[in-house]
């Protein structure tokens, strides 16, 4: 039932797609932005949508018609405005930190959840077992756990400066996926 090797794919495969490393600067954005980010909130909200969608993810496309390209070039858009606001130090999306959503999105979804983890969650249920499958994704919410938790750590670590730097490089890089997704799906 349980194969070592499949979950270690499967974890290696959603670690890369998720990247929760390049999503520091974004975590460190929207706790400046709203004083907290609930690393428990963001984990079980990205959690509870990566395994609804693996259940039912091809129902919910197909019920509206949509198919994998049109929904990865829709994350693909975020994903590039999102860079750009990181690129530029401007705030395209319009966040009220009375509502405290920052947790869910967009850190829960579309960063840690977004257009490309759900579509590599379907490739992978084709793939591999679900409960290889299903361990993988606990893997990398374990971790993505641990990265928001010590996202204050890391923002004492990095300085001001450091934080900038890292947040604009990231970005260039948001970008540079947010093409790739345009180049692979239009």
């Amino acid at each position: 039932m349980f194969s070592l090797k499949e979950i270690a794919s499967v974890t290696l495969t959603l670690f890369a797609i998720i990247d929760i490393l390049g999503s520091v600067p974004i975590i460190i954005q929207i706790r400046q932005r709203e004083g907290d980010v609930n690393a428990e909130k963001a984990t079980i909200v990205a959690g509870i949508l990566m395994v609804s969608f693996l259940f039912v993810g091809q129902s919910i496309l197909s019920l509206f018609g949509v198919d994998f390209q049109s929904f990865a070039l829709a994350g693909a858009i975020i994903i590039f405005l999102i860079g750009m606001e990181m690129i530029l130090g401007i705030e395209l999306f319009r966040h009220d930190p009375a509502a405290g959503t920052g947790s869910i999105v967009p850190l829960a979804f579309p960063l840690i959840v977004g257009a490309g983890t759900m579509t590599t969650l379907l490739s992978l249920r084709a793939a591999y077992a679900l409960p290889n499958v299903l361990a993988g994704v606990l893997v990398n919410l374990i971790f993505v756990y641990l990265v928001i938790k010590s996202s204050p750590w890391i923002e004492r670590k990095l300085g001001k400066a450091g934080e900038d730097i890292l947040r604009r490089v990231f970005g260039v890089i948001l970008l540079a996926i947010a093409i790739k997704l345009f180049k692979t799906n239009f």
